[in-house]
């Protein structure tokens, strides 16, 4: 397939903010579970961008909550690191930092290797056949170019291999740095190089899950985590020096 313009210049594709799921309110049995999983999609969708105030009160009508468990669920997601906390001034959506970024890829891609390393024994055979339907189906979409689905079977992708290590505890750890991560991807720009490079990867993570080759897949997975963090950092040093060009506003760490 040919990734490459007309010109010879590359493509990049980028992931606009969308509403996050759903503003109906939320039954009362699982207010906290649901209100906290909307709000962190609220911020890692783009929906809430780095360093804007949330709206408390727009938030608490939208949801039909009062502003106890709204608030309570901010504290959630800013011991996350998504949110920051200002006595007696609200809140705001953390800014995305590349020292942020620096510190959770690495954790992260080791959490990820160890699930993948345990899910190899423990998946069975009908879950792993159920995880290479999904990377057919992100092959497809990558082929007519449909980033954001693309993105939402990549990431459940790599939710039912870390999920298949069965182990609790793990899928805390990587649950509390994933939404830096998935809001770092969908700031990033993808240029056409990187995503087709992407696809390689996650057939070659397919191949060691269907061999139960656990020592091959940890590599592969940290390797693929390594790989898309430099995508990542050049893909925001490309958004700054535009904002640079432009003019605006923009402090050494920020992004």
């Amino acid at each position: 397939m040919d990734d490459k313009t007309a010109s010879g210049r590359s493509n990049t594709y980028s992931l606009q903010p969308t509403p996050c799921n759903s503003s109906s309110p939320i039954a009362r049995r699982h207010l906290h579970d649901e209100l906290l999983e909307r709000l962190r999609d609220c911020i890692t969708s783009g929906e809430l961008p780095p360093d804007s105030k949330i709206p408390e009160k727009e938030l608490c009508e939208r949801f039909g909550v009062s502003r106890t468990p709204l608030r309570e669920a901010l504290k959630v997601l800013a011991y996350e690191g998504l949110v920051v906390l200002h006595h007696n001034r609200g809140s705001t959506v953390s800014p995305l930092t590349m020292l942020d970024l620096e510190e959770a890829f690495p954790i992260y891609a080791r959490l990820e290797a160890y699930a993948g390393e345990t899910a190899c024994s423990r998946l069975t055979d009908e879950e792993i056949a159920d995880i290479r339907a999904l990377h057919d189906e992100m092959v497809e979409h990558y082929r007519q170019r449909a980033l954001k689905e693309h993105f939402e079977i990549n990431e459940a992708i790599h939710e039912r291999i870390q999920a298949g290590a069965r182990n609790q505890t793990l899928s805390t750890l990587l649950r509390s740095i994933s939404s830096r991560i998935r809001r770092a991807r969908i700031v990033a720009n993808i240029a056409d190089e990187r995503w087709a490079d992407a696809i390689r990867e996650h057939e070659d993570i397919i191949a060691a899950l269907e061999a139960r080759q656990g020592a091959r897949l940890a590599e592969l997975l940290r390797t693929h985590m390594e790989n898309t963090f430099e995508s990542i950092r050049q893909g925001l040093d490309k958004k700054s020096a535009g904002k640079r060009s432009r003019n605006l506003p923009l402090t050494s760490d920020r992004l």
